[in-house]
């Protein structure tokens, strides 16, 4: 048994077989193990929209000034399953959320709580994005400026945002783009050829032509 392992350990196809199937291994794990350890089943998104950027001091692009306090398009952000008692509502240090669109609960947004209310033991959250619509973030807000789908009920929220990374999230919006997966697959496919096929071709040719060369001695 052991000579077998050594044997196939020796083996360059094994080897970035083993690699490959660490590195699908430690990505399935962070991931799974980020959703156990932040208790949400979203614990990192990508800002997709500029709704949440305040750009006071010029464009919103992520890139002039991507430190700031705000989203930006392409931020990664982190976020943790909280009890919804536990969220602060109170404008303008309330929480950043991430929540189950009402009557779209397959989109998710990340806005601002702007207001709380509790309805027969339920609680409500208004939200506003920070850079939605005229006053933005911290400037003093009327409900008329709360997003339009109104209240979120606690079930809707998915957590909080704890952490946010900027640029990081553009790998995913690639990723999302139409030509984003083709040029991924293509990579992967560039990858087996030059790992696997193109050595294996070039044995078979020096191996024609070690041949070639007994035959002619």
């Amino acid at each position: 048994m052991t000579s077998t392992l050594k044997t196939l350990w020796k083996n360059e196809y094994f080897q970035t077989a083993v690699v490959i199937g660490l590195i699908v291994l430690v990505v399935f794990g962070f991931w799974y193990g980020s959703q156990l350890v932040l208790n949400t089943p979203y614990p990192a998104l990508a800002v997709v929209t500029g709704s949440m950027c305040i750009p006071y001091d010029g464009a919103c692009d992520g890139w002039t000034h991507p430190f700031t306090r705000t989203l930006h398009v392409g931020d990664l952000i982190v976020v943790q399953g909280v009890n919804p008692a536990d969220l602060n509502a109170n404008y303008p240090d309330s929480d950043i959320i991430v929540f189950h669109r009402p009557g779209n609960p397959d989109e998710l947004i990340v806005h601002r709580i702007a207001a709380e209310e509790v309805v027969n033991g339920t609680i409500y959250f208004y939200t506003k994005g920070d850079g939605n619509p005229v006053d933005k973030w911290p400037n003093p807000i009327q409900p008329s400026e709360y997003d339009p789908w109104g209240r979120v009920s606690a079930d809707q929220v998915v957590g909080k945002v704890v952490m946010r990374i900027p640029w990081l999230g553009q790998v995913v919006l690639f990723m999302r783009n139409s030509l984003g997966l083709p040029i991924v697959i293509a990579l992967i496919i560039l990858l087996v050829i030059v790992e696997f096929i193109a050595p294996l071709l070039k044995r078979k040719k020096s191996s024609e032509q070690q041949s070639q060369t007994q035959q002619q001695t």
